[in-house]
């Protein structure tokens, strides 16, 4: 099975040597997606609520760009630099994934890159048209 290399210009550009995602079959793993505007690069403004929307918008662009979408994701691993934002965050989430959820693990962690707070990262199923 090939390994192939997704992107959009849809999501932030990672200065990283990663890749926005990797489908393998009929698998998406998508990057870690923080709060950046994808147009600029640059971080957006606000607490947690405009950060989660953010980088959900984001992790929805890439999921789309890969032949998936936000029903299809399978797991997600969530990164909180504060675990006080947790309530904020789950809030924001639920609204995402308002019918069945994906298995989630949520990590406080000392740090993110830059002036963010939140990241999250997926794997997701690709349903070929009509299946």
């Amino acid at each position: 099975m090939p390994i192939t290399e997704i992107s959009t210009d849809r999501a932030p550009r990672s200065k990283s040597p990663l890749s926005q995602a990797i489908r393998f079959g009929d698998l998406l793993f998508v990057s870690g997606q923080v709060a950046a505007d994808p147009e600029s690069g640059q971080p957006v403004e606000g607490g947690i609520r405009e950060q989660t929307e953010r980088v959900l918008e984001n992790l929805n662009a890439v999921l789309e760009a890969g032949g998936s979408s936000l029903e299809d994701v399978l797991k997600t691993t969530c990164f909180l630099t504060d675990m006080a934002d947790f309530a904020a965050f789950n809030e924001l989430y639920s609204r995402y994934f308002p019918g069945r959820r994906p298995a989630r693990s949520t990590v406080g962690v000392a740090g993110l890159a830059g002036t963010y707070i939140v990241e999250v990262e997926a794997v997701a199923v690709i349903r070929e048209a009509g299946r």
